[in-house]
């Protein structure tokens, strides 16, 4: 009979403890620390096979499992086993805990990765710690360099910001203030009929001290350009009246004595801003009667930005301009497209015109109107928004605060462009002329047609036509007629009108008639339909139209007829 034969098994613990065993059909001899130590090594740590135990029997309870050879072992055997491999640390490096799960009646070897002994590691192992670790070392220095680079920016855009805020405001606002504006809502200032007065004026040059590319010329301090600028908030109504700036004042420091020449005068070459333009503000009011809230000063470059950042403007004139001087040709009554130099050229020219500088002053209204339209249509990108930004910081001044500059932005995207109105000083075609030229001196100069430094005409006109109310701003020629029987009624009908703003009432008596109602109103040239709708509301009637107007009343040169009855 043949003797049997030994043949290797193995003991495959949980989590890579591995052993391996000499068994015959009934006896389990122990596994030798060599056996135990290069069975760990050549086997990997997922390798596991449950361990079934009896606790009463020492022989191996054989069951079947799929993973490997049956084994099993008595709890002393366990206790004694597991002392041993504690003993060895060497071999037990990467292991923590090696205990039984009574529960599951599983061998459980716990491992704790911050004390394994990098000699039982494989390869792959350290090549992917080392990676993880690079990986990681590696994003940090990203974040570290993003944060470097954004507290960099931060404080670049700060110390940007700051700079363009203060030149822009005259050091009235810094960028604080711009977090701090952020959902304000601050008034502007008014006069004391309510309105926004903002004087808008402009010197030659690409920059502040008059470069206009070849260098600055003596010139270039004078105001070319000068804009009066009245805006109603509440009513979102905005009027434009323009200054000739061969406008004769008589008290600069030049024997010439223009208009164009004040702020030069007080800003002392270039050294105080807020002085030149606060002896043009109190010229203005002199001349026009109305007071100056804030100002505005822009170079040449300020427009030619302003329309390029904005993707150029569209605007059509009222009448023909061919200036060889500016090389501006345009049709009037064409829109025409300009870009910002080509703008600059027309708010420059004023040869080739029918009224020289009175039609300069209606072409930069115009210009105005087309760049508040623009931005009010289309609204503006980031990059427009920083181009404006930017050709605001560098090339205007202006007394605003932060505060009021985003009340005033928010006012003026409000405002339909259609209802801006131009307050012409001269305008032949509608028989508005205040204005005339005359020579003093030899020299050519615009005065008042009453004369010289005599302003008393055009204050009442600046002030009727920068009314807030709507029907006075018409000046509409009313006649009264006495058709009551009552003597004096069309006197006293004058007085009422006259005391709420219609300014421009005649009287006299109506043709003989029956006139049963108390009150007629008659629309004859259709050309005042505010005022003819106040009167309407006024008399608490409805309007009649031209062609009921009774027989025998010369109604030549009245937009509207009042006829007062008996009212029985």
């Amino acid at each position: 009979m043949r003797a049997p034969q030994a043949r290797p098994r193995q003991a495959i613990g949980v989590e890579g403890v591995t052993a391996t065993t000499t068994r015959t059909t009934t006896t389990t001899h122990k596994m030798s620390a060599y056996h135990h130590r290069k069975a760990v090594l050549r086997k990997k740590p997922d390798n596991s096979v449950p361990v079934h135990i009896d606790k009463n029997a020492v022989h191996v309870n054989r069951k079947p499992s799929s993973k490997g050879v049956p084994v099993g072992l008595s709890r002393d055997s366990i206790a004694k086993e597991k002392a041993r491999l504690q003993s060895n640390k060497d071999f037990l490096s990467p292991v923590s805990t090696l205990d039984l799960d009574l529960s599951s009646k599983e061998l459980r070897a716990d491992y704790s990765l911050k004390h394994r002994n990098n000699t039982h590691e494989t390869p792959r192992q350290k090549i992917g710690q080392k990676s993880k670790g690079k990986k990681k070392h590696t994003v940090r220095k990203i974040l570290i360099a993003f944060l470097i680079l954004l507290i960099i920016g931060v404080g670049a855009f700060m110390v940007w910001g700051n700079d363009i805020i203060a030149k822009l405001t005259g050091g009235r606002s810094n960028i604080f203030t711009v977090l701090s504006a952020i959902g304000s809502n601050v008034e502007l200032k008014t006069d004391s009929n309510g309105r926004t007065n903002i004087l808008i004026f402009g010197t030659s040059g690409y920059d502040m001290s008059g470069s206009e590319g070849d260098g600055a010329h003596d010139g270039a301090q004078l105001t070319d350009s000068i804009m009066l600028v009245s805006v109603d908030q509440k009513n979102d109504d905005v009027a434009m009246v323009s200054l000739p700036r061969d406008l004769y004042v008589g008290h600069t420091c030049t024997a010439t004595g223009k208009v164009n020449e004040i702020y030069y005068c007080a800003n002392l070459s270039g050294t105080d801003e807020e002085s030149g333009a606060q002896a043009l503000s109190q010229s203005m009011k002199e001349i026009l009667g109305t007071d100056i809230q804030y100002y505005i000063h822009l170079d040449w470059a300020a427009l030619v930005q302003v329309v390029d950042s904005i993707g150029g403007i569209t605007v059509t004139l009222d009448e023909d301009i061919e200036d060889n001087w500016t090389g501006t040709f345009i049709k009037a009554g064409e829109p025409v497209s300009l870009n910002g130099e080509r703008a600059l050229g027309l708010a420059r020219a004023r040869h080739g015109t029918e009224m020289g500088d009175f039609t300069r002053g209606n072409s930069q209204q115009k210009i105005l109107g087309a760049i508040q339209q623009k931005i009010t249509s289309s609204g503006l990108d980031l990059g427009s928004a920083l181009g404006l930004i930017d050709a605001v910081g560098d090339n205007v001044r202006m007394n605003f605060t932060l505060e009021e500059l985003k009340t005033a932005f928010s006012i003026a995207k409000d405002v339909q462009v259609d209802s801006m109105r131009q307050i012409p000083l001269i305008d032949y075609k509608n028989n508005i002329v205040y204005l005339k030229t005359a020579e003093m001196n030899g020299i050519s100069y615009v005065v008042p047609v009453a004369g010289a430094s005599k302003y008393s005409d055009i204050h009442e006109y600046v002030a009727k036509m920068t009314s807030n109310n709507p029907a006075v701003r018409e000046g509409a020629n009313i006649l009264v007629l006495n058709g009551s029987g009552v003597a004096g009624s069309a006197s006293a009908e004058q007085s009422v009108l006259t005391k709420e703003g219609f300014t421009s009432v005649d009287t006299g008596d109506a043709p003989n008639g029956t006139y049963l109602e108390k009150y007629y109103v008659y629309d004859i040239s259709g050309n005042t339909p505010e005022t003819v709708s106040a009167l309407s509301s006024h008399y608490k009637v409805s309007s009649l139209p031209a062609t009921e107007l009774p027989t025998g009343i010369n109604s030549a040169g009245y937009d509207i007829v009042v006829i007062l009855g008996t009212g029985g």
